[in-house]
This record gives structure tokens, sequence and C-alpha cells, in this order.
């Protein structure tokens, strides 16, 4: 079992304690508890080996979208909640809404005719993002999103990008299992170094580059 330890509540220092140590919330509300996880197996993004299909890219060069970044960060996490069944409660909310304030969670949205169609949200801790959720609400979108996530955390010299678990999606995107032994490893180098996600004067609007 991948359960580490149960919490009644989430803090700001808590969860940013859990990422150091390579753990991660999620919220069960009908029990009204927090569990934190650290799976015998992780989800990591190379920043290297994030696939582009075909279709993708002839969706990206098509365009008709314009990508932001931490314009719309928490409408990014209720579309991300937006769902039957849901671990982002509103505590998650709240907490992540004041990691965000303080330069510590981003998100990368998309727009498609000045409506959200699609983002990715997560944490950022030195040379590390923790990507939490993505969504999207037209055909592409949440790929689009991540893919200028990605290109974000490669240019800036990112040295990790964690997904959690593995899915099909993901998969298919290039994302990878590794063991929690390789994984606290790659964290460690991470959290040693510094990178910046945001910097001072930069524009939101960020806009999609040509593809080789």
């Amino acid at each position: 079992m991948d359960i580490q330890k149960v919490s009644r509540r989430l803090t700001l220092e808590e969860v940013v304690q859990g990422y150091r140590r390579g753990l991660f919330p999620m919220a069960s509300e009908e029990l009204g508890l927090i569990t934190w996880h650290r799976p015998a197996r992780r989800a990591i993004l190379p920043l290297d080996g994030f696939h582009v299909s075909r279709s993708l890219a002839r969706r990206i060069r098509r365009g008709g979208f314009t990508v932001t970044v931490n314009r719309a960060f928490a409408a990014v996490m209720a579309a991300c909640a937006e769902r039957p069944s849901t671990w982002i409660s509103r505590e998650f909310h709240e907490v992540y809404g004041a990691l965000h304030r303080q330069g510590k969670a981003h998100s990368v949205e998309v727009w498609v005719e000045d409506r959200l169609a699609g983002g990715v949200y997560g944490v950022h801790l030195g040379g590390g993002f923790f990507a939490e959720s993505m969504f999207h609400r037209a055909t592409d979108m949440s790929k689009v999103a991540l893919r200028f996530l990605v290109e974000r955390l490669r240019e800036r010299e990112f040295l990790l990008l964690e997904a959690q678990y593995l899915t099909e999606h993901l998969a298919r995107l290039g994302a990878v299992e590794i063991t929690d032994r390789a994984y606290l490893r790659r964290l460690e180098k991470a959290l040693a170094v510094e990178r910046e996600f945001i910097r001072a004067g930069e524009p939101q609007q960020m806009f999609p580059s040509k593809e080789q």
C-alpha cells in the first residue's frame, strides 16, 4: 500500500514538507481525511521524452488557441475538480491557492475564443515540478497545456516533472514509471537547485513554437 499516513487537516507547511519527502496528499471528503501517498512506482515525464503525436503536432500548428501561465489558477483547479469523484476538496483549493500566491504553485491555461478550454496545475519546488491534475473542455487542450508546461520546464532547465500515477493517457505522452528509490534520488537532485518558473516582468501569455 502506498499510503504513508493519514491526517485530518491540510496545511501549507505540511504540503511543502510532504513533497520534499516524496509524498503527495489526496482528500477523502466522505471520510473527512487526508491520505498521504508515496507509490512504490512513481510516474514521471522525462522533459526530453514528451511524445508529440502527428495529430497533436497538427493541432498545435493549426493554432486557434492561446496559452497562458498563472492567469486563472483557481479556475484550473475548479475545472480539474469537476468530475463525479474528486480528491480536490475545498481545503485543497484553499491551501494550493495559498501556495500559488507564494509562487510555489502554477497553472498553464489554454483558451479558445476567450474560454478556458484546458489546463494543468502543480507545485514548484527547487528544480522540480509536481503535476497535480489537468483537464480539457475541448479536444486535445489538456495535451496542449502539458506540451507547453514541458517546454517551459525544459527551457528553464528543470530536473524533474512528477506525475504521481501512470495512466494510459500519460504513457502515450511519454510518461514512465520508476521505482521509489530512483524517484527519491531524482527528487534530491531537483530540490538541491533553484529554477524559475516565472521571471520578473514576464508576460503571462505563451506562444506556440513551431514544431520541428
